[in-house]
């Protein structure tokens, strides 16, 4: 089954959020004196606090080792987040006045005859345009012709294939 990029971080968004919570409880798992040799905790000077002062310590250092974990399980779901719009935003550009405003580049499969009102365009980006204004042009025959579809003002885009002067006005259907 082929996953999109979304599910994938999606994925990796639930097997991080699972796995940073158990590395966190590793790493602090007990006290300093267990997690660290004699000689390093020796060597850090831990040995001078009182039995009161390394609880604070261990207390401490666990919230610090949970609050990162948190942290980075928001970094991973705001990444996944921001991806998500980020996908939404390109396989929706050109349904009325949503995404950006750079021209759609891409080529028409098959064989291009010239425009004609009500006529469909499918890219091969998988976008489906219907022409909308009567602008026609005969006499035409082009193979995988270069397009793009170029937003104008209020909504509007225009079809324009290279080598071709006019450009029809199109409104994405698919």
């Amino acid at each position: 089954m082929r996953f999109s990029r979304l599910r994938l971080l999606a994925c990796a968004a639930v097997l991080m959020s699972l796995s940073l919570p158990a590395l966190a409880q590793r790493v602090v798992d007990g006290d300093l004196q267990q997690q660290m040799s004699p000689a390093e905790f020796k060597a850090a000077g831990l040995d001078k606090l009182s039995p009161q002062e390394m609880a604070s310590l261990n207390n401490w250092l666990q919230g610090k080792v949970a609050a990162a974990a948190a942290d980075a399980r928001e970094q991973v779901r705001e990444q996944a987040r921001e991806e998500g719009r980020q996908e939404v935003i390109v396989k929706n550009r050109g349904f009325f006045d949503f995404g950006s405003k750079d021209p759609i580049n891409s080529t028409l499969p098959g064989e291009f005859t010239g425009f004609g009102k009500g006529r469909t365009y499918t890219l091969a980006n998988g976008q489906v345009w219907e022409q909308t204004d009567a602008v026609t042009v005969g006499g035409v025959r082009k193979t995988d012709a270069n397009v793009s579809v170029i937003p104008g003002i209020s909504s509007v885009w225009y079809l324009r294939v290279e080598g071709i002067n006019t450009r029809a006005k199109v409104r994405r259907v698919k």
